[in-house]
């Protein structure tokens, strides 16, 4: 296994440029096993998930080669209909891969989905809207699997969300662009990656267009052909080194990207007081004064990402004041708050009365447990010093880095695969900015 060794109290300063989006890449990769021609992505980043995929797809019979950060992708024909166990175990997005199966092969046996203990991350939603396509699918709790099947092929259909859901969203996207007839997806997901999704296949010559914001309507075709699509630039990433800068007090420009699917962080940096300046060929972000407290409550897009909202809690942390965070997207978020304690912060976490909470939080409520804590209180300004961490997902793990690359002292940081699996070379980048940190190997 290995570690991360991080001497921090360095201030961060410097350029670098963003990877492609990771929550692009991994559904363009599955886009492109809806035809039987070559696809080639550009800007791809080379993480660990994105290689899950991609062994994925080989195993399904597909053809991957990579140049640099640019993919070839082509499947001729699918040699099976089965998703391995441990393949699904390790990413949540192989469950996507029942959009191409039953539109090629009207035939599909995925596992239960893996990927980071964030929550429940229901899948209801997408076995609900494939059903309306008149795909067949059942979970067999002998096997692990659900077994779909399309015995007369998928049919476009009218689909309503219960809830906002990117992936669902998007597998449904995906099932619908071969079907017959049209579909139309109603209180469908907004977030710009899957804007970026139905670009790349129109690219291909599917028909889907967003005729308002909430409502996605996929008229179907016969047949999708090869393309080239370049990803754009992750946001996620862009945040984090965003944080990186105004936690050491430091000053770094991301270079090539746009403040598009960033206004509401953007908006909370001016509220506390966290410098940037946009400019034509990127975002500079830099420390200019002592932050002040804020209020966050995470939401789909266009709310405030929650992806964002460990990172946002160091900013919180080095705050003058008491600021709170409220998780209403996933269940259960806060798994980063125990290691944050060993370096200082002062932490409580506690939930919040809400008036109709099945409405106001985005999971499904009946999947709440005791024990669970849906808000946390942060007191400001911490001291934070050295310690030893462990990682137990990838944004949370990216919260840790940063907390110790702003901390006194040498940390450890145990359980890097997960930052693996959506940063690419992330010790190497930090570097060329001044951290001291560096990645050990144990036997």
């Amino acid at each position: 296994m290995d570690k991360l060794i991080i001497n921090g109290g360095k201030k961060l300063k410097g350029e670098i440029n963003v990877f492609g989006s990771k929550n692009v890449a991994l559904k363009v990769l599955v886009a492109a096993c809806l035809t039987d021609e070559e696809v080639i992505i550009e800007n791809v980043p080379l993480i660990s998930d994105f290689l899950t995929m991609v062994d994925i797809i080989r195993h399904l019979g597909g053809e991957v080669v990579f140049t640099d950060h640019a993919a070839k992708v082509r499947v001729k024909e699918f040699i099976s209909e089965k998703i391995s166990l441990d393949k699904a175990a390790e990413i949540r997005t192989s469950f996507m891969f029942l959009a191409p199966l039953l539109a090629r092969q009207e035939k599909a046996i995925i596992p239960n989905p893996g990927g980071c203990r964030i929550g429940a991350r229901p899948i209801d939603r997408i076995v609900d809207g494939l059903k309306a396509l008149g795909v067949v699918i059942d979970y067999e709790s002998e096997d692990g699997y659900f077994h779909a099947t399309a015995p007369e092929g998928i049919k476009g259909a009218e689909y309503e969300f219960s809830k906002s859901t990117h992936t669902g969203t998007e597998t449904m996207i995906l099932a619908a662009v071969l079907a017959e007839g049209k579909t139309v997806l109603k209180n469908s997901a907004q977030e710009p990656e899957i804007d970026e999704l139905i670009a790349f296949l129109n690219s291909m010559g599917a028909d889907v267009k967003r005729t308002e914001e909430r409502t996605i309507v996929i008229n179907g075709v016969k047949k999708l052909h090869g393309t080239k699509f370049r990803i754009g630039g992750d946001r996620n990433e862009v945040v984090t080194f965003a944080i990186a800068a105004i936690a050491t007090g430091g000053d770094i420009f991301i270079k090539n990207i746009t403040t598009t699917g960033l206004t509401e962080f953007l908006e909370k940096l001016d509220e506390v007081g966290g410098g940037y300046e946009a400019v034509n060929n990127g975002i500079r972000f830099f420390y200019k004064g002592p932050l002040k407290p804020s209020n966050v409550v995470t939401s789909f897009y266009p709310g405030f990402m929650t992806d964002w909202q460990a990172p946002w809690a160091l900013l919180a942390a080095l705050g003058n004041g008491v600021s709170i965070i409220h998780e209403a997207v996933y269940e259960n978020r806060f798994n980063y708050v125990k290691e944050l304690r060993k370096m200082g912060v002062k932490i409580q976490l506690f939930n919040p009365e809400v008036e109709d909470p099945e409405n106001f939080y985005n999971f499904n409520v009946k999947d709440d447990k005791k024990g669970y804590f849906h808000a946390e209180r942060i007191h400001g300004p911490a001291k934070l010093h050295n310690a030893v961490v462990d990682v137990y997902d990838l944004r949370a793990g990216a919260t840790l880095v940063l907390s110790a690359l702003a901390a006194k002292g040498e940390s450890t940081i145990f359980g890097i695969e997960h930052l693996d699996r959506g940063y690419e070379k992330f010790e190497d980048r930090l570097k060329t900015l001044g951290a001291q940190i560096k990645r050990v190997s144990e036997d």
